[in-house]
């Protein structure tokens, strides 16, 4: 090496050597993993040389790039260790069950056997436990970084791509779900080669147990934003984990946390200054003056010293220690995008927070999750139950989810009032009448008098019969002031 390479050059050398193996781990190659699985896997065999990563290096220094290194990905079975520990899972299944948790709504028309066939969809979903697999769906997908959910139909050839019309009566047996450690992603030549391929770097198959099932029988989540290409391969085609995340920021947070009793149980340190020489001279009687000392060490002991000896003490301030423990885990819910207020049920510290923000940000995160991951899920379920079940909905319909944030009684009982007290007003100026009123109550779900007839025949909401009273009013009034004329 030294006839070859000196001074400068070997430094450049073993930095370019030291590239490589950090770009190695970044861009891994995933076909030893998937080996019989893959077909024409795209494959960047020319990224691997030395120099092409030494060359990145002039940009981002090699201390930097090291460091930046170690957030590749961790594997699935280290998602699952540490999906075990009570804050990282409490962080991975709130957002599921938050976004799940006030259900959603088909709507078509106002047909009444479209109503019909919507409460027999709502008797499929308890069927085939859907609430269950959409929280299971979000859940699993921040865990690992993907999420497949499958939808087993009888008498179906997963390995063409997926056709309702196919779908035959009583053939729907429901969903499962699979961790992705079960699969092997297989790609066609097309979706491998060519990046101009709407599915490009997207895998046609996935292999399950030896059999090839088509994308398009899935419901695919993953976690977080898409991934560049070039990172793809080493996600095995997945998301960034949750789990990847924010476990360091959990070890450091549980760290500090287990750290506060500690310190403050030692906060206090005495110092005696004595004779070093004479008690290394009577080793025995000054260890058993040591632990003499230790037998007084509570705050309610009395401390004796010697003639001529002095003590000082230490006293660790713990001022503020509330604020640095809260501080750590305010982090871990930043990345984890759920709000310290609802992962650790408490008021935040420090950051000069209230929390109202947060939790803004949290419900559009929400809706996201709605939008982008559980609501085609929903859709197929839809469809395949219409087509298994005999349920004539069609394919106009719509999932509106639930508002996330819902008004408290009180909060919903000063809404009612203001509505209602503009409502007089509207009534007073001619505006509306009674019936424009009773109409909106009953088409407000929140009104508390949704349930009621719009029309009760001769009372509230029968125009002809208030007409006809304000006929014979007037007419009454007529014959008064004639007979008072006269």
């Amino acid at each position: 090496m030294s006839d070859v390479f000196d001074g400068e050059d070997k430094k450049q050398w073993h930095e370019a050597s030291d590239a490589a193996d950090i770009f190695k781990k970044q861009f891994q190659d995933p076909s030893k993993a998937i080996a019989n699985a893959t077909v024409g896997m795209a494959m960047d065999a020319s990224i691997g040389e030395v120099k092409r990563f030494a060359s990145t290096t002039g940009v981002v220094p090699l201390q930097t790039l090291s460091w930046y290194s170690q957030f590749g990905f961790i594997g699935w079975q280290t998602c699952a260790i540490l999906s075990q520990q009570w804050l990282v899972d409490k962080a991975l299944r709130m957002p599921g069950l938050d976004a799940v948790r006030h259900g959603f709504e088909r709507t078509v028309g106002d047909d009444d056997e479209i109503d019909n066939a919507i409460e027999d969809l709502k008797k499929c979903d308890k069927k085939h436990h859907l609430k269950k697999n959409l929280h299971e769906h979000i859940r699993f997908a921040r865990m690992f970084g993907i999420r497949h959910t499958l939808f087993l139909v009888d008498g179906i050839d997963y390995s063409l791509p997926f056709n309702p019309d196919g779908v035959k009566k009583g053939s729907y047996k429901g969903m499962v779900q699979i961790d992705p450690y079960w699969l092997a992603p297989c790609l066609d030549l097309e979706d491998a080669s060519n990046p101009l391929s709407q599915h490009f770097y997207e895998p046609t198959y996935w292999q399950i147990n030896g059999r090839k099932y088509h994308r398009s029988h899935f419901i695919i989540s993953r976690n977080g934003a898409d991934l560049p290409d070039i990172l793809k391969p080493a996600y095995y085609y997945g998301g960034i984990p949750t789990t990847q995340l924010i476990y360091e920021r959990v070890y450091a947070a549980e760290r500090v946390a287990n750290e506060s009793p500690m310190l403050a149980m030692s906060k206090r340190l005495f110092v005696m200054q004595t004779d070093l020489t004479k008690a290394a001279g009577n080793l025995g009687a000054f260890k058993a003056k040591i632990k003499q000392w230790s037998d007084f060490m509570t705050n309610f002991g009395i401390k004796v010293i010697g003639q001529g000896e002095q003590i000082n003490l230490h006293d660790t301030s713990l001022a503020d220690l509330d604020n640095v423990i809260m501080n750590q885990y305010q982090l871990v819910a930043a990345a984890a995008h759920v709000p310290a207020t609802k992962l650790l049920g408490t008021t935040p510290k420090g950051f000069n927070a209230t929390g109202d923000y947060e939790t803004d940000s949290y419900h559009e995160f929400l809706e996201t999750i709605q939008e982008e991951a559980l609501t085609p899920l929903v859709e197929r379920h839809t469809i395949l139950c219409q087509a298994s079940e005999g349920i004539a909905v069609g394919t106009n319909f719509e999932i509106n989810w639930n508002p996330i944030d819902v008004m408290s009684a009180k909060e919903q009982a000063d809404v009612n009032k203001t509505v209602a007290d503009t409502d007089a007003v509207y009534i007073g100026v001619g505006a509306l009448d009674g019936l424009d009123v009773r109409k909106r109550l009953v088409a407000d779900h929140n009104s508390g008098y949704n349930g009621i007839e719009e029309m009760v025949p001769g009372g509230p909401g029968d125009r002809d019969h208030e007409q006809e009273i304000q006929e014979e009013l007037r007419d009454q009034g007529n014959v008064t002031e004639k007979i008072s004329e006269k």
